[in-house]
Parts: structure tokens; sequence; C-alpha cells
């Protein structure tokens, strides 16, 4: 877009002055060869590189792009390289405080530009996932008709975050991860470069790999802390940035993650998975990630419960109730002493004997209903309380378990659909060998065989 007057002065104060600016921004690539990691997405004749118009044109024009990945990893950073690079018309725009409106004005600007100049529009939305349907609805005929090509970015997943329409007109792009060694990389460039920090201080091993660990792959944070810790030592008349320092400067470590994005699906999927491996002390990391993270303690409570009957099961029977406990003790009393309780039923639930077999019981019951299984309920056990019921048969015949001895009768409850199948299959862990020996003993008597299990 074009500057107005006050980000035209803006800019300007930060060309006579750089260090007006955070470190991160000074250190942005300017081409896309001084880029970090995401090599994978740098090679000739990538959609990137032909956007600034690299390799071959012709009537393979560059196509629209949506690049996903977590925060901190270089999206906004490869279309500010873009914007710099390309010989089209740049516009940016942030879903966060653009609408419908806006995006028809920059549609309608590339169409002048494209007619009256010949100059293509290369559109930046950051943080696409924040559009409705209906604003994403609006970039579709600007997209499929190249009057912009799009540059979209977003943290969320696409596939649930992007109307299907706008995903197969554009290519996605997904960002990996940053390396330590990136950020080590990064890092050096901005103690060395002269609008980065210069040369003014070192950084001792130690002290980088703590502001790696503080970064957790994200360069801006990395840069932030660098920029940080480098502050506190050229105020205390130091040259290098000492642990010491690193520590001060930087209170803690900032946890990566996005409550709001695909890591909050991520790592509460390792939590369950870590309860279902029985890693307590893992398990109990995620949860901490979750917790520091400012996660809602009853999101976290609602998937201890799930667990209960979704991986432990009838080898523990106690599970379900703690972990019921759990959450509502949680809604009662909140954080930051909520922490306690879910440590308390994570720390249970992941050294509980293991058993699935709830969760494949019922998985093989649906499956053979959504089959077609499901036939007529038999005549004995239908309803006989109504009057006429009799006279159609219904509970003609049924035989009252508690009339016979150990209050199991040998009579079919099953439709003959599905009369003999097995769809529990207890395991022997736990508790739940318990329940292995009594169903055996109730199978054989409900076929009319044996004389029923003591204590049933």
């Amino acid at each position: 877009m074009e500057p107005d007057l006050f980000t035209a002065a803006a800019e300007d104060r930060r060309e006579k002055d750089p260090a007006s600016s955070p470190l991160a921004v000074r250190m942005r690539p300017r081409t896309l060869d001084e880029v970090v990691g995401q090599q994978h997405l740098l090679k000739p004749g990538s959609p990137l590189r032909r956007l600034v118009g690299d390799g071959a044109g012709g009537p393979a024009g560059a196509s629209s792009v949506i690049l996903w990945g977590p925060p901190g990893i270089g999206k906004t950073t490869l279309a500010y390289v873009v914007s710099q690079a390309t010989q089209k018309r740049f516009v940016e725009l942030s879903a966060i405080t653009a609408g419908v409106k806006e995006v028809r004005a920059v549609i309608e600007g590339a169409k002048r530009a494209a007619g009256g100049y010949g100059k293509d529009t290369v559109l930046f939305l950051d943080e696409i996932h924040r559009f409705s349907k209906a604003q994403q609805d609006s970039l579709l005929p600007a997209v499929e008709n190249r009057w912009v090509t799009l540059i979209a970015a977003t943290t969320e997943n696409p596939y649930f975050s992007i109307i299907s329409p706008l995903l197969s007109r554009s290519l996605l792009l997904t960002l990996e991860p940053l390396t330590d060694e990136d950020l080590s990389a990064l890092m050096r460039r901005a103690l060395t470069e002269e609008r980065g920090l210069g040369g003014a201080v070192t950084l001792p091993a130690d002290a980088e790999a703590h502001l790696l660990r503080i970064a957790g792959g994200d360069a801006r944070r990395a840069l932030t802390a660098l920029e940080a810790g480098a502050g506190s030592a050229i105020a205390q008349g130091e040259s290098e940035i000492s642990l010491r320092t690193v520590e001060e400067a930087v209170d803690r470590a900032a946890v990566k993650y996005d409550r709001d994005g695909d890591q909050h699906y991520d790592v509460a999927s390792a939590l369950i998975k870590s309860i279902r491996g029985s890693d307590v002390d893992a398990a109990l990391h995620y949860l901490a990630r979750m917790i520091e993270a400012g996660e809602d303690p009853r999101f976290i409570a609602r998937r201890l419960m799930i667990s209960a009957s979704e991986d432990i099961g009838l080898a523990d029977p106690t599970a379900l109730p703690l972990a019921v406990a759990a959450a509502q003790a949680v809604a009662m009393i909140g954080f930051p002493e909520a922490a306690l309780t879910l440590s308390h039923a994570t720390i249970a639930l992941a050294l509980a004997p293991k058993s699935n077999t709830a969760t494949t019981a019922i998985g093989a019951a649906l499956a053979d209903v959504r089959a077609g299984l499901a036939g007529p309920v038999p005549t004995h056990l239908r309803d006989g309380h109504y009057k006429g019921a009799a006279k159609l048969g219904h509970a003609v015949g049924y035989v009252y378990p508690h009339d016979v001895p150990g209050a199991i009768a040998a009579q079919q409850y099953a439709p003959d659909e599905v009369h003999g199948k097995r769809y529990y299959e207890p395991t022997r862990y736990g508790a739940e060998a318990r329940y292995a020996d009594v169903v055996e003993k109730v199978r054989e008597r409900l076929r009319g065989g044996g004389s029923g299990p003591s204590g049933v």
C-alpha cells in the first residue's frame, strides 16, 4: 500500500535511526538468499522464487500461495522479502483489522494498475484464518482470475480454517520449524552486522544455548531475547552477554504454545498419548506447558475424563470417578490451585493399568450398526406394559433374571443379525482380569450351560 504521511515519517525515522526499530525488524532478510531455514521452499523455480521474478515467466504465471506454520518461523519475513524484491505492486493487509471493504478496494486497485500501467499486484494477507467464510469468499474472483497474486499467512491448520475453494486455487506451502542451527546463524548475524548489534557484544556458548531454549524455534523470540540481553550487558558496561545477564534480562522462558492454533491440539494430543503410554514425566511436561500457556483448566480436565475411559477403562474402574472428581474440583477452584488437582489426576491416569476395550467394544458395535446389522428387537424383550402387547407376542416368554439362580437367564438378548457377536474382549491387565473371568462364565450361562458365576 502507498504509505500515508505518518507511515512515511516513521519509515524516514527508521532509516535515519535504525536502532529505533526492534532487532527482529532490523534483521529481516532483504533477499530470499538471506532467509534462514525453509530451504525446501526456496529452490530454483519454486513458487516464491517465481513471485520475485526468478525463473521462467510466460504463460505459467506465479501462483497464489498460502504459508502455513507456527509463529516466528518466517511467514511474514518471506512476504516482506517478496515485497522488497518483486517488481510487482505489493499490498499488505491484516485479517485482524481488514474486512471485505478493504479487500474489494485492493482488488479494484489491482484491476486499475493492470489496465492502466500493466503492473501486477501481490496481496499479502496476514492471519487469514481470522477471516470469516464470507470474507474469504470475497477473495475468490480475484485469485481465480489472477487480478491479484495472493500470499496468505496462517498459524492454524488451513484444512480447518480456510475455505476449500480458496485452498484449491492456491498452493499450500508448509513452513518447517527452525532448527537450533538456523537460529544460531541468525543470532551470529545479528551480533556482527551493522544493522544489528554491530559487534558491540559477544555471546558465549552457554548464553547462546539458553537463548535457544528460550526461543523454542521462534526467530522473533530469539532476537528479542538477544536484544534484551545485549541491552543489559551494554548498560552494565560489559562486552559479553553472560548467562547471568541473559537470565536476568529474560525473566522466564516463554512457552512455545499457541492456545488458539495448532499447538493447542498438538500439545493436548501429546498429553493424552503420554498418559496412554504410561510416561508420567512426559505427561507432566505437557500438562505444565498447557498450564503455563494459560489453557482453560476445564479443557484439560475434559481430556483427562476421556482418557480415563478411552485408555484405562475397567483395568482401573476408579480412573473415571477420579477424573470426574478432578474436573468438578477444577471447575470450583480454578487456577492456580487447579494445577495441583490436574497434576493429581494426570499422575494417577498415567500410572494406572491400561485397557482400551471400552473403546474397541463400542467401535465394533457401532460398525455393525452402521453396516445395517440392526434387526428387530426379539419379541420377548419388547415392551409389554400396554394393552394388547400380549396379543402381539411382546414380552411373552421373557424370563425375569432375578427369578433364576445366579440372576442370569438363558435367553436371547441380541437381534438375530448380531446374535453371538462378541464386542467386549477384556484384557487381563489390572482389575479387568476379574471381568475377563466373569464375562466368559456369563456368556456360557446365557447359552444355557453352567450354573452361573458366583458374586455376579
